[in-house]
């Protein structure tokens, strides 16, 4: 009888023992769930802004060596100025061919926004360059392909173009130059089309024959111009 009472004791106070372990886990587990979900939508929007301001970047980044080796191409023999066509949200000019399979030919880049609303998307094209006939505008008659996207909504790509005087403008067309240099802002329509990133690039070429000389200089091509040199990316505003 003693020993089957003793035993009988022994087995209650495990099970109370159990029961008390059981509580301070589901206790520690209760702690944990809570701080994770506190923690998860932080961290979560943590590594979507990075993700946001890498994607940005990147974008910049590539457009902005296209835009450096525009070259000097006109459309065909009648015109006399570059095929670029500039405007605010869009450009189209002619480049070396890059690419795996790349030779010396030359190709037709056209970066632009494409759709609307929550569809809407900066998108870069290519078209291997052809001569246009006179009287056709470049964009309709080349037939653009290997689509890329860029830049998703909310955020859109506008561009400005100067001349060595380093003068601001929405527009480049029917130039008898390449612009002196391209600038790139990063708009963000979730905060009512603030820039948040703005990047600004020299054009390597910008006359005919692969020359980059100012009229009535003496060949002084490597010497730096007055005033500004819009070279390096400046960071306007965090993205969220």
């Amino acid at each position: 009888m003693n020993a089957r009472a003793h035993r009988s004791d022994v087995e209650g106070f495990a099970l109370i023992e159990a029961l008390g372990a059981l509580a301070i886990a589901g206790i520690v587990l209760s702690a944990l769930l809570t701080v994770t979900a506190q923690w998860l939508p932080g961290w979560k929007r943590g590594l979507d802004r990075v993700q946001r301001a890498e994607m940005v970047a990147a974008a910049l980044r590539r457009v902005g060596e296209d835009f450096a080796a525009a070259e000097f191409v006109s459309a065909n023999r009648e015109q006399k100025g570059p095929l670029f066509i500039g405007d605010e949200f869009s450009a189209v000019f002619v480049r070396a061919e890059i690419g795996p399979n790349a030779g010396h030919g030359l190709d037709v880049i056209r970066i632009g926004e494409e759709g609307r609303g929550t569809e809407r998307a900066v998108r870069r094209s290519r078209a291997a360059f052809e001569v246009i006939p006179v009287g056709q505008a470049a964009p309709d008659h080349l037939r653009f392909g290997d689509p890329v996207v860029l830049l998703s909504a909310p955020f859109r790509m506008s561009f400005a173009y100067a001349d060595r005087t380093m003068a601001w403008t929405t527009e480049w067309r029917d130039a008898t130059k390449l612009p002196f240099a391209v600038r790139m802002t990063v708009l963000d329509d979730s905060r009512g089309g603030r820039p948040v990133l703005v990047s600004a690039v020299r054009v390597q070429i910008d006359t005919p024959g692969g020359a980059s000389i100012d009229p009535g200089s003496s060949g002084n091509a490597d010497k730096p111009p007055a005033g500004p040199q819009p070279q390096q990316p400046s960071k306007n505003e965090p993205i969220d």
